[in-house]
């Protein structure tokens, strides 16, 4: 029996990223993996759609090449093309996994894992067994009982990502980031896109003012919108699909054809020993302290399948803390209210920290800024003017307690205000740090000096 320092069981990105942090601190490990390495966020999620969503922005270029001064003729989509590009950056992401493990020389075990006591993993009747076992076994997609999925006309989003031919009529059920982006992916291919959101706006989770002016955009490019709607039930039994929505004003029907349930995600805990082992579990997740040690000493848990928020990042964040932690190095705990937050629909929606809601229900005086990028000389030369920034700082103290971006590129500039509360920045520093000009980013500082009434674009 082969036996190693850390033994890893999944290779998302926590996974891989734990077991490469375990090499380079010394530890013999190994990563057991049953699909393909780099897990569903490489293979079948955050990287492959971005290549989707960028086909669509190209081709939304396209599409409006007449407002840029040039005149594009005879252009059209290949949807199989499209299709087949975003598998071919993951297969590359993936050969790019394969690399670093033999770089950080961690053993790769090809199999399904499961948990035994006294820490081992047997994959597929053969045991290993190590010091320390870290779970890293991600989610998929949830079915409802009203929104069974046959993988066909009623579909999750790996199915999205490699459907044969376009559809002409989709239902996307839920509007998080995973039913969102594909709204806007197959909108602009040109499929008629309608979403059913059980809550009262679309991207719930976020601040409100950020919500409606998705909705705004969304309904401009032509998308449908149902909130505070409820899919009850669906009847595949014809050509395409039907949908009983419930509203407020009483049941629709909804012809289709292909649903995509959007509604959320499932941990991937089943069958992988938990129960043989004793390992404590609440409400679908693995429950552990802030170093992500388990109720059973060795065994450890990491990203969606802990309570924490489901994303790569997060992952990632928890994997390497976890392996300094076993190292024995001095870690703090990660500081789960400083958590970025990103969709890459179009327009891009990022956020961090608390919404305007949020702080006020905490009973906080706080001041608001806002800064729309209609009014901002890069956002309106790239033909983007859609979307703002806003900010939330805590009146007394400067505090940055909350940044809400939507428009072109906001991904990329979320990061400045989590570091910023990273480092306790106040409002008065954002404000007298200087931002490059023409930048979407200046808008940050821009909303800053809104909240505190030195605007001057504005």
């Amino acid at each position: 029996m082969s036996k190693y320092d850390i033994i890893v069981l999944g290779s998302g990105p926590g996974g891989y990223v734990a077991a490469i942090r375990a090499s380079q601190l010394g530890f013999k490990t190994a990563i057991i993996e049953k699909e393909n390495l780099g897990g569903i966020c490489l293979n079948w999620g955050c990287i492959p759609t971005k290549a989707l969503l960028k086909s669509a922005q190209v081709f939304e270029y396209l599409k409006h090449a007449e407002d840029y001064g040039l005149s594009v003729k005879d252009f059209d989509k290949d949807f199989d093309a499209v299709v087949k590009r975003s598998r071919g950056v993951a297969e590359g992401m993936s050969k790019g996994i394969q690399f670093l493990m033999k770089k950080n020389k961690i053993d790769v075990i090809d199999g399904f894992g499961k948990l035994k006591p006294g820490k081992k993993v047997d994959v597929d009747g053969t045991e290993y067994s190590a010091d320390n076992i870290i779970i890293a076994t991600g989610a998929r997609s949830r079915e409802l009982p009203s929104l069974p999925q046959d993988g066909k006309k009623v579909i999750g989003y790996r199915e999205a990502m490699v459907l044969p031919k376009q559809p002409k009529k989709m239902i996307v059920v839920g509007s998080g980031a995973i039913g969102v982006e594909f709204a806007y992916f197959y909108n602009s291919m040109g499929t008629e896109v309608t979403i059913v959101e059980y809550l009262p706006n679309i991207v719930p989770v976020e601040d409100e003012e950020v919500s409606k002016q998705l909705a705004r955009s969304f309904k401009k490019s032509g998308m449908n919108i149902m909130t505070s709607a409820e899919v009850t039930s669906v009847d595949t039994s014809g050509k395409g699909v039907k949908a009983t929505v419930k509203t407020k004003k009483g049941e629709e029907v909804l012809e289709a054809d292909i649903i995509l349930s959007a509604v959320g995600i499932k941990t991937n805990i089943e069958n992988i020993g938990l129960e043989d082992v004793g390992i404590v579990v609440d409400r679908d997740k693995i429950i552990v302290n802030d170093f992500y040690q388990t109720n059973i000493p060795g065994y450890y848990a990491i990203g969606d399948v802990t309570p924490g928020q489901a994303l790569a990042h997060v992952a990632s964040a928890e994997g390497i803390l976890c392996v300094e932690k076993l190292a024995g190095m001095h870690v703090e705990a990660l500081d789960y209210g400083n958590i970025p937050g990103c969709t890459y629909c179009s327009p891009e929606v990022a956020s961090v920290g608390l919404t305007e809601k949020q702080a006020k229900e905490k009973g906080l005086d706080i001041k608001v800024g806002k800064f729309p990028f209609s009014v901002s000389g890069k956002a309106k030369a790239a033909g983007t003017p859609d979307g703002f920034v806003k900010v939330i700082f805590d009146a007394k103290y400067g505090e940055w307690l909350g940044c809400h971006m939507i428009g072109a590129g906001v991904t990329d500039m979320i990061a400045e205000a989590v570091l910023g509360r990273k480092l306790e920045t106040t409002g008065h520093e954002v404000l007298k740090a200087v931002h490059p000009h023409p930048t979407m980013s200046e808008a940050v500082m821009e909303a800053v000096a809104d909240a505190y009434d030195e605007v001057i674009h504005l």
